[in-house]
């Protein structure tokens, strides 16, 4: 039993949401920028023209119902004119990762996602709801917060990644990180560590956030797990019984 199990407590299938960019009027490359980055997904990108609406919205359509949306300015700030190199680096900060809505509505959808050099965009999804979970606990002040790294020397390796976790360090959440061995925190960190070499270690990525019983806090989750080399499939979501479970899961078993 691994964490693989979780992907099927998730739609396989949503071709029931779209996003339908209205009244567009940025660049042509635009809109193909966001067709790229949902080529490899069962969400449907679409465009049209509506009175009464402002230029340049998203909508997140489900079941012909607008259950959200976004100005198209958003998404491009957020992951259309950016690259992972900002996350890892740090020019791009811990209060700065804003999730636009018609993104956040995709939770509980499967994703199959490729990293570079196969795809410039897909897995930078998955890393931009990473650092919006990691921003929701930093804000939160409270609850725990566990994350996977493959390797736990990526907290180290990567400045960005490094300066997330000694700010949420510097919090009052608990915070946790999974992967192989190759870090220690240093003695005046509170951050407890868990190293292992078995595949939920090695082939998982997650940041799991539980409030703790905070009523004012929002459960989340992001979980994707490596089927090759360079592809992933995973989800995020908000529902609190399935981040609950995937907290018991990982606090239990690894």
């Amino acid at each position: 039993m691994t964490l693989e199990r979780f992907l099927d407590r998730v739609d396989t299938d949503a071709t029931d949401r779209s996003l339908v960019v209205v009244n567009r009027r940025a660049p042509a490359p635009v809109q193909r920028m966001l067709d790229s980055l949902f080529d490899n997904q069962s969400i449907t990108v679409k465009e049209a023209t509506l009175p009464d609406t402002a230029d340049d919205t998203v909508f997140l359509v489900e079941d012909d119902a607008v259950v959200a949306a976004s100005p198209l300015s958003e998404l491009q700030d957020a992951i259309l004119f950016i690259n992972s190199d900002l996350f890892t680096t740090g020019a791009l900060a811990l209060e700065d990762a804003d999730l636009p809505a018609v993104l956040a509505g995709l939770a509980d959808t499967r994703f199959t996602v490729r990293g570079y050099p196969d795809s410039h965009k897909e897995k930078l999804l998955l890393i931009l709801v990473s650092r919006h979970i990691e921003r929701h606990a930093w804000n939160a002040d409270g609850g725990t917060l566990r994350s996977s790294f493959q390797r736990l020397s990526r907290i180290d390796d990567e400045i960005g990644t490094r300066d997330v976790y000694r700010r949420l360090d510097d919090t009052a959440v608990d915070v946790n990180a999974y992967g192989a061995p190759g870090w220690t925190p240093p003695s005046t960190s509170d951050i407890t560590i868990h190293a292992g070499h078995e595949r939920d270690f090695l082939d998982s990525w997650f940041v799991v956030y539980d409030p703790d019983g905070d009523a004012d806090a929002d459960a989340l989750a992001l979980l994707a797990v490596q089927q090759t080399a360079n592809e992933w499939q995973g989800f995020w979501t908000r529902r609190p019984s399935l981040v609950t479970d995937l907290n018991e899961y990982i606090a239990h078993r690894l």
